[in-house]
């Protein structure tokens, strides 16, 4: 433990990539097998799951701090992270203990069958035996919180270093429905058997976006992405990204967040019977009318999202298939490294002849001679509900994760409300100082009525300024949150719009984030509920 509580402390107090890299790549080339391979668990988001509620480990904490609990809360507030409040409140320990992160791991797993009793005594008694950074990254683990700073990527270059295999192998041996229960190091790592999990998906080739037109500007002409021609267009779909594979005769669905989704999606178990063995095929998974022959939109497709069996009600409302855009795999080889334009026409022999009720179709490329014409294309995108174009290189490999040149993401400008700020909490981690999730609300009559919160947009800078308007003017406190007067105007932009009985203004908006602190505008010049409505009936 004492040596992933230095790893730990090591990559979070620094920036910089490579020397994150180096730490991870000395860690790997050093700790105990059990503990790398916990480590890359940890790093890819397989924590363990949490067998003790927070309010459970707040009363204990307190009681050992000898702490009143409303101070405890207030400490908590103020602080923004469990882990980091527990571990400064608690006196410092009278025993020390010398064991591995793995066996840690294993202690806090084994608390999921015990009562109440022996929870908190096992908790007591690894606070008193252990101190600084291993008693905070063990609060992290029994809380269910623990992050670093390192992305799967960084992870994956540095386990390179240390083992000597490439990267893109690596990239793919962590991939798919694995735990250092099921694993060992040396089979997930050191010597896989390639067909120990068939269900295995590829790591996902990601976009970059752009904000404006990529490869022309109106007053120099041709510019970035070089001629039009050398780019492969197609839609931007707003649904599901995911990986359909078929092999050993069976069938897997993952999503882009390595989530194996199989049994939400039944439409798919049909896949087989028009597709051959060996296949992997990268598409959007979308909600679809098959009257139309066009998608249903997001909001219909969400309905199923989170569910583990879908009534058959909604499997008629909202039927789903994958619109496929890239093969993966073929007749059970590998076919990622070969370009783009290949790879989409072999797609194209494939799903073309299959009938318009598969579960499978093929998602269709956009043309124009130029990047004008490409533009005026793009600006239709909601009427074909989507986001925007999706623009490939052709001669581009599938690449692991985000690569930037070869994809791009051309999204539509979001669409866009001014809104009042009535409500304000704080964040956590390094902005718990800072007043950044907000709640907003527009005019219906001579009310205000909340319709969404947002939590990114802003700068630094003005996260601050806002934080200390909030602190100034602060009218009622309800726990963490800060009723405000309504003075504050900001611009919120969202994807999407869709009707809710969930939320009282009878909308949800997709992906809302400030775009602007309208310090110029007046709170009666806010937008209205009215305005919500309209853009429900356009665009919902």
């Amino acid at each position: 433990m004492k040596r992933f509580a230095q790893l730990f402390t090591a990559l979070d107090q620094t920036t910089k990539t490579t020397r994150k890299t180096a730490a991870l790549s000395a860690y790997f080339g050093d700790a105990p097998e059990a503990d790398r391979l916990w480590t890359i668990a940890l790093l890819s988001g397989r924590r363990p799951k949490r067998t003790i509620t927070a309010n459970r480990l707040a009363e204990w904490a307190a009681e050992v701090a000898g702490l009143p609990m409303w101070l405890f809360r207030e400490s908590y507030d103020k602080v923004g992270d469990l882990a980091e409040t527990i571990h400064l409140v608690l006196p410092d320990p009278t025993r020390e203990a010398d064991r591995s992160l793995s066996e840690w791991i294993g202690d806090i797993r084994a608390l999921a069958k015990a009562d109440e009793a022996e929870k908190k005594a096992a908790i007591l008694d690894a606070w008193d035996r252990l101190g600084g950074a291993e008693r905070f990254v063990f609060n992290k683990l029994i809380t269910g919180g623990f992050r670093v700073g390192v992305s799967q990527k960084l992870m994956t270059r540095a386990l390179s270093q240390a083992t000597g295999i490439e990267e893109a192998e690596l990239a793919h041996r962590i991939m798919g429905e694995w735990s250092p229960e099921s694993v060992s190091y040396q089979s997930l790592i050191v010597a896989p058997d390639p067909g120990a999990d068939l269900s295995r998906p590829y790591p996902f080739c990601l976009a970059h976006g752009v904000d404006t037109a990529p490869g022309y500007d109106t007053g120099t002409g041709p510019a970035v992405l070089g001629p039009a021609e050398d780019w492969l267009a197609e839609w931007k779909w707003d649904g599901i990204r995911g990986q359909l594979i078929l092999r050993g005769g069976g069938h897997y669905l993952w999503s882009r967040g390595e989530e194996l989704m199989t049994d939400r999606f039944p439409e798919f178990a049909r896949a087989g019977d028009f597709l051959p063995d060996g296949t992997v095929i990268d598409g959007e998974i979308l909600a679809w009318d098959h009257t139309a022959g066009r998608p249903m939109g997001f909001s219909a497709l969400q309905k199923r999202i989170g569910r583990k069996t879908v009534p058959k009600k909604l499997l008629s409302e909202a039927p789903a298939i994958l619109y496929a855009y890239d093969l993966l795999e073929e007749a059970g080889r590998d076919i990622r490294a070969r370009p783009f334009a290949e790879r989409r026409a072999r797609l194209e022999e494939l799903v073309s002849p299959l009938p318009a009720d598969a579960p499978v179709l093929l998602s269709p490329t956009v043309s124009a001679d130029d990047w004008e014409g490409l533009a005026e294309i793009r600006s239709g995108a909601r009427e074909a509900q989507a986001e925007g174009l999706m623009l490939k290189r052709k001669d581009s490999p599938y690449h692991v994760g985000r690569k930037k040149g070869d994809w791009w993401k051309w999204k539509l400008d979001p669409l866009s409300i001014d809104a009042v700020m009535v409500y304000a909490q704080a964040g956590h981690g390094r902005r718990a100082n800072l007043y950044t999730d907000f709640t907003f609300a527009v005019w219906k009559g001579n009310d205000l009525v909340p319709f969404t919160k947002a939590y990114s947009g802003l700068t630094d800078a003005e996260f601050r300024k806002i934080t200390h308007w909030v602190r100034r003017n602060t009218l009622a406190r309800f726990g963490p949150v800060r009723q405000v007067p309504p003075e504050q105007v900001f611009e919120i932009g969202f994807e999407g719009i869709r009707e809710s009985t969930r939320h009282k203004s009878g909308v949800s908006l997709r992906f809302p984030r400030m775009l602007r602190w309208r310090q110029d505008k007046d709170v009666s010049e806010a937008d209205t509920h009215d305005t919500l409505m309209q853009m429900l009936a356009q665009y919902g």
